[in-house]
């Protein structure tokens, strides 16, 4: 995409009422003014929320809510060139059950209150193979402890991926910290059992995937201790 386009959308962000993007110097001040009213002042109900990390072009939550209605949907990424498509999106076909915001997934905690979110979906995240990188990885311990911080006990994750490397690094620490795993699929598209959602939604890089013949693996699972 050319420097022209990406400024293009970042200036059409600016004017959607989907998008949230706040200064990260505010951020760190704890100046996000929708924290821990997401639904009362932003949504305008009190179902669910459920986040996607990593959303890219936002094509997992625009779908997500729409089989979803009853549920509040926002897609997180930094890259918001990517998701400006999902967010134009939304608000063409006036779902008003999605929302995206343009921030770093290391500061979602500042966000959300704790207990705010319901459910949280990773989808197909850089598996960030090399040692110096794992930091960057969005289920080592570190994003697991802010992800159980803003969850609800009861709160469901989803790792959808095609990195075999990413599924089993995060089942192994799962079972290695006492997190329940209660589902996982090595291949969801030769294996019955995963939930509709899983195989009914697909992205353009995992139809890629799907060509090339690479397993599409999932996890379900909780943090409750």
């Amino acid at each position: 995409m050319g420097s022209k386009n990406k400024l293009k959308r970042f200036k059409e962000n600016k004017t959607f009422r989907n998008v949230i993007e706040i200064p990260r110097e505010e951020v760190l001040k704890d100046q996000v003014s929708y924290k821990g009213s997401w639904r009362t002042d932003f949504f305008k109900n009190s179902n669910p929320i459920v986040l996607e990390l990593g959303c890219g072009k936002g094509e997992y939550t625009i779908e997500l809510a729409k089989r979803n209605p009853n549920k509040n949907f926002i897609g997180i990424d930094i890259k918001g060139a990517r998701f400006w498509k999902g967010a134009k999106a939304a608000l063409e076909e006036d779902l008003n059950n999605v929302a995206f915001i343009r921030t770093q997934i290391e500061l979602i905690s500042y966000f959300f209150n704790e207990s705010e979110v319901d459910e949280i979906w990773i989808t197909f995240p850089d598996p960030q193979i090399k040692y110096k990188r794992t930091k960057h990885r969005l289920t080592n311990t570190s994003f697991l402890s802010q992800y159980k911080d803003i969850l609800k006990p009861e709160g469901l994750l989803h790792l959808k991926t095609d990195s075999e490397f990413m599924h089993g690094y995060t089942l192994g620490l799962l079972h290695g910290l006492g997190y329940p795993v209660l589902y996982a699929n090595h291949d969801v598209y030769k294996n019955e059992g995963a939930p509709k959602e899983v195989t009914a939604i697909q992205t353009f890089y995992e139809k890629q995937y799907l060509e090339q013949k690479k397993a599409i693996t999932y996890i379900q699972f909780t943090l409750k201790s």
